[in-house]
């Protein structure tokens, strides 16, 4: 499981009742669970995301030890009202959301990377793991957008949810750790637990700890479904 900070990384630790250790590769370290899980806390942001995570990835390789499925996990930002505060929310598309150009005779003034001929927005996650993973949590699915300045203005926030109707959540991390995932040939799976609504930055709404908390709810009842999930059903 990748988070960004060690908070949230710890957060996820508490679901798992058997004690763990650190582990250190080339360029990583890890925190081992007593189980199947480790976890990093890989950085704020997509592109610290992705070399942590894609660094994590190399050295299991080199192991002789593959990861089948990367976990971006964390707390987040839900658009209301159809992710309130405290709910959780997994990822069935993980887009980036600003990675493109503006462009002021496009809808919505923006033009993302693909229109410019390159590259990619969005990864889907593993269907049935979506399914399962949501089932067992209760969570919500749907888009769970990728950007690098969390939103602060009411503005900003009905522009994503004009580009993207279906997004639930943004977070900063998601699309970089599927990025590093892809390219190792290895499923991804992102969560969120939010912490705020997306719209004006107001620190005293957010509920952090609630969000935490109930990250390492969600992971005690999502243990079982990673470990029986079938890494090469990518349906």
């Amino acid at each position: 499981m990748a988070t960004a900070v060690p908070a949230e990384r710890d957060a996820v630790a508490r679901a798992f009742p058997e004690p763990g250790r650190e582990v250190y590769g080339p360029g990583v370290a890890l925190y081992r669970t007593g189980g199947t899980f480790d976890l990093l806390a890989a950085g704020v942001g997509p592109a610290p995301a992705a070399a942590s995570v894609a660094a994590a990835l190399t050295a299991a390789r080199l192991r002789g030890t593959p990861y089948g499925l990367v976990v971006s996990a964390g707390i987040g930002g839900g658009f209301l009202p159809a992710a309130p505060v405290g709910s959780l929310v997994v990822a069935d598309r993980i887009t980036v959301a600003d990675l493109g150009a503006e462009s002021p005779d496009s809808p919505g003034g923006f033009l993302p990377v693909t229109e410019l001929g390159f590259g990619r927005v969005t990864h889907i996650p593993p269907r049935s793991l979506v399914r399962e993973a949501a089932d067992a949590t209760g969570a919500r699915t749907g888009t769970v957008l990728t950007v690098s300045t969390v939103t602060g203005t009411a503005a900003r926030a009905a522009i994503l949810r004009e580009r993207h109707p279906r997004a639930l959540a943004e977070a900063m991390e998601g699309f970089g750790v599927a990025e590093a995932a892809d390219a190792h040939g290895a499923a991804c799976l992102e969560i969120r637990a939010v912490s705020n609504p997306v719209g004006p930055r107001d620190r005293a709404a957010w509920r952090i700890g609630d969000a935490l908390a109930a990250l390492t709810t969600a992971f005690g009842k999502l243990a079982p479904v990673l470990e029986s999930w079938n890494r090469h059903d990518h349906q």
